[in-house]
């Protein structure tokens, strides 16, 4: 038995009928002389891989009255053919098809009487290829530790690697709600305390935190100038964009391969990060999709972008440790160049306002509110609306680590791997990163009523990768 911690709990409490908060990836292997991977051979990795990771066998258990964090708990009825699946597309098995069936698979949510994943084998793709889309609750992981998750389906050559005998699982059985009940009641005891140790964390971090809930108040207030103008400490009020409305329970995705020495030789022609030029990238593919949509906004958008706190000992563990920091997105200046520039100083910005803030406030504050609080305040900030009429940031851009080697599943080489988030109510659109072998490859997922045409979005995130490399290299 082991308990969420604060932040895990609270991405069960932020889901609602129309936002799932689970995260995916599509994987896209070539099986050229590997052995059939088919359904029986991919439940059989799963099954002799499973002991790697307890929670992939353990289930949710709620605190009577919602006043205590949950429990993963072993799952006594677990059965691994309901969590592997398959599915073939219809010929051709072309992109556009692959992409609508990923979208209806990553909009349906997870059965939590169950443990909180699903693998989907996808045959029938063009050329030969197969893809397996896995999905798994965030109160489990978070993208780094996904991505860790990930590789206990890979291996590093296509002969596979050997994998200890599994003891015979014995799931121990659940505790009972009175016991439940009692540890609840001598955990709210200590709340007094762990106060005042939150509060004295919460004063250390108010000149940090100052310009950025200011922002938020004012917009609320309407007290924003309302000019466009951008505070060089702050990233400033998020405008209002078409995506930034109330959600759907309807998805689409959609994906893209960039080479990396490219996004490297714009880095270095520039003297920055790796991670500047892929904000650069998407300012400017949000820029035009806008202007497509005559609703680009004359001050800058803001990316709200997750920041693991992962370290060496919580390496190989599950749950999150993740942060966040905002940053502008100069969506508003029309000069690639600028953007770039801009990008890489407001990244610098919100790292050093980020650092300030003390390393665990916010799992601080998550632990000390009842699940049940949460999600009573949950449910009145989505009542109101305010998230889609004052949305604090307007979109989500995230770059995880991945492999750079070859990795192979069931003896079949990955060819991408393609990372999908999360989006919620006014915050219609998310943008993933991963890299892989070379490239980097983005994920991008929105509500389907609010980005219907997201293909055309994806295609603008490469396009703006050549007009930088032009750039760089000095051609016209």
């Amino acid at each position: 038995m082991q308990q969420l911690t604060g932040l895990d709990a609270a991405f069960l409490a932020l889901e609602t009928a129309n936002s799932t908060a689970h995260i995916g990836g599509l994987s896209i292997l070539d099986p050229t002389d590997a052995p059939p991977l088919d359904l029986a051979r991919l439940t059989g990795l799963m099954s002799e891989r499973l002991p790697l990771v307890p929670v992939l066998r353990r289930r949710l258990v709620e605190v009577p009255l919602g006043l205590d964090q949950p429990y993963w708990v072993d799952d006594g009825d677990f059965d691994i053919e309901y969590h592997v699946r398959e599915i073939a597309l219809p010929h051709p098995g072309s992109e556009a098809q692959l992409d609508e069936q990923v979208s209806r698979l990553h909009a349906r949510p997870l059965d939590r009487r169950r443990p909180l994943w699903e693998i989907y084998l996808i045959t029938g793709l063009s050329e030969g290829r197969i893809a397996v889309y896995t999905k798994l609750h965030h109160a489990a992981v978070d993208g780094v530790s996904g991505a860790e998750l990930l590789t206990i389906l890979l291996d590093l050559s296509p002969e596979g690697r050997e994998i200890p005998s599994p003891e015979e699982f014995k799931p121990v059985g659940g505790p009972h709600p009175l016991a439940l009940a009692t540890r609840a009641a001598t955990q709210l005891a200590r709340r007094p305390v762990e106060l005042v140790r939150i509060a004295n964390g919460v004063v250390r971090a108010l000149p940090t935190l100052a310009p950025m809930i200011g922002a938020f108040v004012g917009q609320v207030l309407g007290l924003n100038r309302g000019d466009g103008s951008v505070i060089q400490n702050s990233p400033g009020p998020a405008p209002p964009t078409p995506f930034n409305r109330p959600i759907t329970a309807h998805r689409r995705v959609a994906f893209r391969s960039v080479d990396l020495d490219t996004v490297k030789a714009v880095k270095n022609a520039h003297g920055i990060s790796v991670n500047d030029v892929v904000m650069a990238m998407c300012a400017g593919a949000l820029r035009r999709w806008l202007l497509d949509h005559d609703a680009l906004p004359d001050a800058p958008l803001v990316a709200m972008i997750p920041v693991s706190v992962r370290d060496d000992s919580a390496s190989g563990t599950m749950g999150n440790k993740v942060s966040a920091m905002l940053a502008r997105l100069p969506t508003n200046l029309a000069d690639s160049n600028e953007r770039l520039r801009v990008a890489h100083e407001a990244t610098r910005i919100a790292k050093s306002q980020h650092a300030a803030i003390p390393q665990g406030l916010v799992d601080s504050v998550t632990e000390f509110a009842p699940p049940a609080l949460i999600a009573r305040a949950a449910r009145v900030v989505f009542a109101t609306g305010v998230l889609h009429r004052v949305p604090p940031f307007n979109l989500c851009i995230s770059n995880v680590p991945g492999p750079n080697i070859p990795v192979y599943m069931g003896g079949a080489r990955l060819i991408a791997q393609y990372p999908l988030s999360v989006v919620a109510d006014g915050q219609g659109l998310n943008i993933t990163v991963i890299g892989y072998l070379g490239r980097l490859h983005f994920g991008l997922l929105a509500c389907r009523e609010l980005v219907p045409d997201i293909e055309t979005l994806a295609g603008y995130v490469a396009d703006e990768l050549e007009v930088l490399a032009k750039e760089a290299a000095g051609e016209d």
